[in-house]
This record gives C-alpha cells, structure tokens and sequence, in this order.
C-alpha cells in the first residue's frame, strides 16, 4: 500500500502565530478545504473528559476546527458517545453537565455540542461492516447522521489498547453502549451481586425479560439479554457491569472495524495533538504526570498513518523518569516501545495492522514538517523516511 502524508508541526509559538493559529494553518495546509463542507453538518469527534481528569485537550483547540468548519460554509457540532463504565460520563445529561464543566460549551467552542447515542446510549444505527469480528456496528445515531466527520484526538497511553490515538477516538468512542459492550466482550453485561438492592428497575427497562430475581438479587440471562446496555444505565447503585473478557489484540480489531463503520462512505479527516501524554486514557477520573514530553500536532486524511507516527513520534522521545512509565523502565529495565513498556499487556500494532487490513488506510506514512517547525523530526523512525524536495514543499 502506497505512503500516506502526515503533517507536523511541534508546540513551538511566538509573536507572530499562536497556537491556535497555527493549528487552523496546520489543518489547511493538510487539506481539510479539499473536504465540501457548503451546509454539511459536520461531527467533530472529541474526548471531553472524565470530571476530575485534567489532560484532556484544552476547549480551545475545538474551536479553532468548529470556527474553520463554519468559514468552510459548513455546520460543525462537537460529538462523543456514553461511556460504558460508571463515572460522569453515561448518560447525556451527566455528560453534557462534564464536558461543559471541563469547557466545552457552545459559548466558548462556538458551536453545540450532541451527545451521540442520545440519552441513555441507546440512540444507535446498525451499520454491516464486512470483518473478521463485527457485522453489524452499533454507532451513536448523531455521529452516523453528520455528511462530515473530523476526529480531534488526544494522543496518550491506555492500559488496554496500548495508546489511545485516532483509531480509538473513532471506533471505540462513537460506538454506543451496546456497541461498546460488543467491542469488549461478547455484548452481554452481568450483575454484581455483592452490590444489587433488589430494585428491579433493570427489569422495567428491560423488553426482553432478561433480569432474574430467584435470590431476590438480579441475575442477567444471557440468552434473552439483547445487549443493549440500558440495565447498566438505570441501576441506581452501578451493580451491573461488563465484562473485559476479549483479549486486548482482538479489542483492537474490533475497535478498527468499528472504525471502517463511522468513516466509511463520506468524508474525513483527523487531527492528533501528542501533550499531555498520560498513561492511560482520559476516561479517567484522574491523570498521572505526562510519560514524555509534548511533541506536537499533526494531520492527515489517513487516521492509520496518523496513529503510526503518533507512536513513532512518542517512541523517539526521552522517558520522563518521574512517571508511570519511567519507573516502568527503572523495573523491567527493558528496552523498545515506549506504550508497551508502559502497559506490557499490550500491543498497539494489533489495531493499525488490521485498520490497514481492511482498508482504512497505510501504516506507511511520509512525514511533512509545516514550515517554520523548529523540532528536529526523528526520519529514521520506522515508516517514515526521507522525503524528496517536492514532497517536503509547502502544498
């Protein structure tokens, strides 16, 4: 499969361009104004952050695509799907009433914000996806509704994908509580009994009559359970659960089919900022210190080349010792990918392999510095390599 562009640019401002500034003309440069966006609504795919998780991207960056979607002619709107765990992300209201406390709000991102899989995350279309794992991905109904999809990602660690990058935003994050549970096991939640009250409110919400009650305690029967995820947002005391059962490398595959379903068939295009790197995702209600030092941002209409030199990008960096995956060295004291030896579980290659399998794009990448870049760009790192004068010109 042929190389993809990628394009770089690190933190590095001054007098003359901002930040902000900067990542509209990183954007452009990269091609978003080949996209139409003349009144086409557009999902801007985003994490907003779990309450009390501080390395979440700043609100700031979303409005500078929202205000570049509406110059475009476009209809931008800022986008995520429930969380599956407990925490202050699953439901609509709970997660509105987060992403504005953590800034997210039209007044400062210039543009609404929807909750994907509406309400109670069952706001879903099936989408068939011709893979090994999915036939049918569950997505949230407003993000499959968008002409236009842009994913803005925060690129950190994660203890069960290795890192958390576009593929993941993408696939995982638009995909609604049913098709979260797909992605972790085989789609059917279990009851914590230690936990249950007996309320049978799961059994209310519940049309198929999968809630048991022979101990006066809920059980799940799984073969009437269709998956859906609607127990698991009803329950007054967070007893019903998911379990974790798929192995990680087939929880990336996953993630990758469930990708192919958001972006196949309309336009897409993706921004990656690596700061803040945490260890693992920010769907926690907390953040450790960064793993190594910020980078910098990139684009690409190529979410595979993206996540590769995002991770090719971080791999060349220095460990920051006083960090989870300092002391991960300091333990193992084992050489390589810095995400594996921060989660040794892992294997991030697993998702970009199949991605590229079925189509979503080339782990081969050439890196293109955005003119006036100051940081040195590592072209040794695997896939990469030297760009010819006409490939390294501005576009």
């Amino acid at each position: 499969m042929p190389s993809s562009q990628v394009y770089f640019t690190d933190f590095r401002a001054d007098y003359k361009e901002n930040l902000l500034q900067k990542l509209k003309r990183l954007c452009i440069t990269a091609g978003i104004k080949n996209i139409d966006f003349n009144g086409k609504y557009t999902a801007i795919k985003l994490h907003f952050g779990e309450y009390g998780n501080l390395a979440f991207l700043r609100p700031n960056y979303a409005r500078v695509l929202a205000d570049l979607v509406k110059e475009l002619g476009g209809k931008p709107f800022l986008t995520d799907c429930n969380t599956l765990y407990v925490g202050s992300r699953k439901n609509a209201l709970d997660h509105l009433d987060t992403a504005y406390a953590n800034g997210f709000s039209p007044l400062t991102t210039g543009c609404q914000v929807l909750i994907g899989d509406g309400l109670k995350g069952t706001d879903e279309v099936e989408v068939p996806v011709k893979g090994e794992y999915v036939t049918a991905a569950k997505i949230g109904r407003a993000v499959m509704d968008a002409d236009v999809f842009i994913s803005l990602n925060h690129f950190k660690g994660h203890e069960c994908t290795g890192f958390g990058g576009a593929l993941k935003n993408i696939g995982m994050g638009c995909g609604s509580r049913a098709g979260k549970m797909e992605m972790h096991n085989d789609g059917k939640p279990y009851v914590r009994t230690e936990k249950c009250i007996g309320c049978r409110a799961c059994a209310k919400i519940c049309a198929h009559g999968a809630p048991q009650f022979e101990t006066g305690k809920a059980a799940i029967d799984p073969a009437k359970c269709a998956g859906c995820g609607r127990c698991i947002g009803i329950c007054p005391v967070d007893a019903i659960a998911v379990r974790n059962d798929s192995s990680n490398d087939i929880l990336n595959r996953k993630i990758a089919e469930y990708a192919k379903a958001v972006l196949d068939g309309r336009p897409h295009f993706h921004v990656s900022l690596i700061c803040d790197v945490s260890p693992n995702c920010d769907c926690h209600a907390e953040n450790d210190a960064a793993i190594i030092p910020n980078v910098g941002m990139l684009a690409s209409f190529d979410p595979v080349a993206l996540d590769v030199a995002c991770a090719d990008l971080c791999n060349a960096q220095p460990i920051l010792q006083n960090s989870h995956l300092g002391e991960q060295r300091a333990a193992h004291r084992s050489g390589g990918d810095h995400f594996h030896i921060n989660h040794p579980e892992t294997n991030w290659r697993s998702c970009v392999e199949h991605a590229e399998k079925l189509g979503l794009g080339s782990q081969r990448y050439q890196l293109v510095a955005l003119p006036g870049t100051r940081a040195r760009i590592p072209f040794s790192a695997p896939g990469a390599g030297p760009l010819s004068p006409s490939e390294k010109r501005n576009p």
